[in-house]
């Protein structure tokens, strides 16, 4: 829909499609509107991905300031997380007052996106257009990005990081329940857990604030390679113990996506075609959330029990995740090295 209708179109698709949910969401009392609210919800995120950082990008290559889209895509990353630390907040909050509060806020927040959405201009697209009975996903245009050794390169690091990136999400909270019974104070699991969500949003935001400088000193594929081994170092840490303190760790869960996803998408941008540059951000997405949940299918065969995991489960799951990490991330490496990641530098030989 993005790369055939338009940004704006798209985006104001998202916005409405949210809005819808979030309502259905606060007055819904049975599973038939629960179930359409969630999947107007994800119709809202489907319609985002990809959308939006591509007209981020165009809308900079119209205004003469393409140079800008790392520092922009960082600007985005700030906003973005810092308005989910909120979130996590005030949606906490609500919820004590009233259970549909958050979804009253929610449609109202999808509102405000809704009349911004409606005063987009539709950047201009670049390249010949394609005649309207073309392919509608412009598979032609995706086979180019998907040949390409730099963008497989890329597109392989974006789906592994955004499953180890969301592995503490997944066993954070039966881990911080599991910590938190062993020292008496399980009931507090809930409050705990959102306020680690909150921190780890806050110290996110605060990472990208040098985030660029490193960057440049560092050169795009180390800062990458770096960021991927802190994900796998926080997942062998929660490996090996599950006392209290190791919950602090978890605090640092988004510091590699603030080091590597604004500067993976400014990297990408400029070899992608406007007629498929959403489709291939979205199918990147879509790959990596695919992916992950096959590894967290076979990984179920790891655990006999039902109901609550067992720390125990938790702990060789988990060390199984670290040691595919570690191989993975030496293949990585060693790739990188003949390709010219980043854009600024020439590659190294071996």
């Amino acid at each position: 829909m993005s790369d055939r209708f338009g940004r704006r179109f798209t985006l104001l698709a998202s916005a409405v499609a949210g809005l819808a949910g979030a309502i259905l969401l606060a007055l819904g009392n049975d599973f038939a509107t629960f179930a359409l609210a969630q999947i107007l919800m994800g119709a809202s995120m489907a319609f985002a991905s990809g959308t939006d950082s591509a007209m981020l990008y165009e809308s900079l290559v119209a205004a003469g300031r393409k140079a800008e889209v790392e520092q922009q895509e960082l600007r985005a990353w700030r906003f973005s997380f810092t308005a989910l630390a909120l979130s996590a907040i005030t949606g906490g909050a609500m919820a004590t007052l009233a259970s549909t509060a958050p979804f009253y806020a929610g449609a109202f927040a999808f509102g405000g996106v809704l009349l911004l959405a409606l005063r987009f201009h539709e950047p201009p697209k670049s390249g010949a257009p394609l005649p309207e009975g073309a392919e509608v996903l412009r598979l032609h245009a995706l086979k180019s990005a998907l040949t390409q050794p730099v963008l497989i390169w890329l597109f392989a690091l974006s789906v592994l990081m955004y499953g180890f990136s969301h592995l503490p999400f997944v066993f954070g909270q039966p881990f911080i329940l599991a910590a938190l019974n062993d020292g008496g104070h399980g009931a507090n699991a809930p409050m705990v857990s959102g306020a680690v969500s909150a921190a780890m949003m806050v110290i996110s935001v605060l990472t990208s604030c040098w985030a660029l400088r490193l960057r440049n000193w560092l050169g795009l594929p180390a800062i990458l390679m770096a960021a991927f081994t802190m994900q796998i170092a926080l997942i062998g840490i929660l490996a090996l113990s599950n006392t209290i303190i190791v919950i602090a760790i978890m605090f640092l869960r988004m510091v590699p996506d603030s080091l590597s996803k604004p500067f993976i998408a400014a990297r990408v941008q400029p070899e992608l075609q406007d007629t498929s540059r959403a489709t291939y951000l979205s199918l990147q997405s879509f790959c990596a959330r695919l992916v992950f949940a096959a590894t967290l299918y076979l990984a179920s065969f790891g655990t006999a029990r039902e109901g609550l995991m067992p720390y125990a489960d938790i702990q060789r799951i988990l060390g199984y995740y670290v040691l595919g990490g570690l191989a993975v991330l030496i293949a990585l490496i060693i790739a990188a090295r003949r390709l010219p990641i980043d854009a600024r530098r020439p590659a190294s030989s071996c």
